[in-house]
């Protein structure tokens, strides 16, 4: 059995099987075909005449039918898509009902990714209702990905899921668009609700104090628009999406923070010790994009000048003492500020920021500005561990970017490397390597590439696979790129 063009003289015998199973759908209360409606003569007459139908006989009986279609429906242009730019897909899969449950839905689409594969196209799309629950697993049990809900405008009221797969090696893969998790209550209780007042997240109470973007540490994962976390989506997608880190592990985390009062004195591990003492995880190198700061806002960003360690670890156990010897700056939006493993650093309240680092929940705190919770207790410090970790030397200046259009290099660091993209209209995004985190920070943004195209929300960010087509990003805004070093 296989798939042969239908010809004019099976039009009666295909329209009769397309009334079948349309009644048949009826019959089992599934809102989807409507014989006369859709599908109806018309439809499938065109479908012959243009030699897009498709069918397949058992011992000579008509036993299912299929569309093949290579221009897209509009009302395809915004599910967010797995991959592909040359995409095929199929419509009006038709099988007798007597003939159900004997195999012929897989032996088509078997057939179907041939043919499509042959003519040259890199995926295959479909959907199907939500409640054809058949349907459903055999795209499942077939290899299709679920990629997003959408609606047609002949069945209003019914809810439809789209359906993709990879058909070649070297399809690449979309941009996707990521869902955050978040730090708050008792974890951030120096937050504040800026992350929903600014950027309209959906925090889950205040303070919430971290927006994790693209987040694979455990129990705070990102997760796709289908809700897969980001571990999934690499354990299935592999070297495609991430590149060589599929096999070493993901390398970033990206949050956006606001920090309505002053985060605790704190210092990092670097990447040795943190393996030896934190169980193999790594160590932490970090930077900021200061995207609002009030007049005369100050970081810490380093110790002072000419303090021993001996002097640092006396303070420390006096606590308010070590505030005399803590380095303040000052910034303004739009700074970048490095913070290397071993360089101590705080925030006062009122900023927010950006900030890419290594993928690791390492943070040894010195001090806390003697907060106390509801019950009177302060909050775990880690003397030991930070004073062993404490570079003295730290002593770094924040980087003053400034506004002009284009894109520029910010940070090139063995950890990430950072790149601000300023739009006034259209600007190449730069050659993602291994993968790349892209944020719209400013303003709502329209990703492109060859075959699709995504809208950013400001505040948003999508996950740029190692495979992804070549982009241009459309707009008035600031967009930033992060890819690891």
């Amino acid at each position: 059995m296989e798939l042969m063009l239908a010809t004019e003289q099976e039009l009666n015998e295909i329209l009769a099987l397309y009334q079948r199973v349309s009644d048949h759908m009826e019959g089992g209360g599934l809102n989807q075909w409507h014989w006369g409606v859709y599908p109806n003569e018309e439809l499938i007459r065109e479908d012959v005449r243009q030699k897009r139908l498709y069918i397949q006989r058992l011992d000579g009986v008509l036993a299912a039918a299929v569309a093949l279609q290579f221009e897209m429906d509009p009302e395809y242009d915004w599910v967010p898509w797995t991959c592909g730019i040359r995409p095929a897909l199929f419509h009006r899969l038709a099988i007798d009902p007597p003939m159900q449950g004997m195999g012929l839905g897989g032996g088509v689409l078997d057939d179907v990714q041939q043919i499509v594969r042959r003519a040259g196209y890199d995926c295959l799309r479909c959907d199907t209702n939500l409640k054809n629950v058949r349907a459903m697993r055999l795209y499942e049990k077939m290899g299709f990905r679920k990629c997003g809900p959408m609606t047609w405008d002949d069945t209003p009221g019914e809810e439809y899921m789209a359906y993709d797969k990879l058909l070649k090696r070297e399809t690449p893969l979309w941009p996707i668009r990521m869902e955050p998790a978040f730090r708050s209550g008792e974890m951030t209780p120096w937050g504040g609700e800026k992350l929903r007042t600014v950027y309209g997240k959906q925090i889950p109470g205040v303070p919430t104090g971290e927006s994790l973007e693209v987040s694979c540490i455990p129990g705070l994962e990102s997760r796709d628009s289908m809700g897969r976390t980001l571990p999934e989506l690499i354990a299935e997608f592999g070297d495609k999406l991430i590149g060589n880190y599929s096999d070493r592990g993901f390398p970033l985390l990206l949050k956006l923070i606001d920090a309505k009062d002053r985060l605790s004195v704190q210092v990092h591990p670097n990447d040795v010790y943190a393996a030896e003492q934190e169980n193999g995880k790594l160590g932490k190198t970090e930077a900021w994009l200061i995207l609002d700061a009030p007049e005369g806002a100050e970081i810490v960003y380093g110790i002072r000048p000419g303090t021993s360690l001996t002097e640092l670890r006396e303070a420390c156990r006096e606590g308010k003492a070590v505030e005399n010897l803590l380095r303040k700056v000052p910034v303004q939006t739009g700074d970048v500020c490095y913070i290397p493993a071993g360089c101590v650093h705080s925030l006062n309240g009122g900023i927010l920021l950006y900030e890419i680092q290594e993928s690791s929940d390492v943070t040894y705190r010195f001090y806390d500005w003697d907060r106390t919770d509801a019950e009177g207790k302060k909050r775990e410090l880690h003397l030991q561990k930070a004073l062993d970790v404490t570079d003295l030397k730290c002593a770094l200046r924040p980087l003053r970017v400034g506004k002009a259009y284009g894109t520029r290099r910010v940070l090139s660091e063995d950890s990430f490397t950072l790149d601000m993209i300023a739009c006034g209209g259209m600007e190449k995004v730069p050659e993602v390597q291994s993968f790349g985190i892209l944020t719209a920070l400013e303003e709502a943004m329209t990703l492109h590439w060859k075959s699709g195209k995504m809208i950013l929300r400001k505040g948003e960010t999508c996950l740029l696979p190692r495979s992804v087509p070549e982009l241009a990003l459309e707009g008035y805004g600031l967009a930033v790129l992060a890819m690891p070093g």
